[in-house]
């Protein structure tokens, strides 16, 4: 099975569309995007990620509501605890 998971994006690097690349927050996890398929994304949009690649824009809403669905079903790590 495949997932693609929502991911709010920090930071874009590049000029031209097939060569930007971005970091892209998973729950204060961050890892680097290829995003040459959303050339239109802006820093902190949502993306939604699968193979290190942005597949598409998502809005806030539908973003959260992936990211909750995934959580349900058990399929993320819980968030890292802060101090305390």
């Amino acid at each position: 099975m495949c997932l693609a998971v929502p991911g709010r994006v920090v930071e874009i690097e590049g000029a031209e569309p097939a060569f930007l690349r971005g970091k892209v927050d998973f729950g204060g996890v961050l890892k680097e995007v290829a995003l040459p398929f959303t050339p239109e994304v802006k820093v902190g949009e949502y993306v939604l990620v699968h193979a290190g690649f942005a597949l598409q824009v998502l809005d806030e809403s539908e973003a959260r509501r992936t990211l909750d669905d995934l959580n349900q079903l058990g399929m993320l790590d819980p968030p890292p605890e802060g101090p305390g």
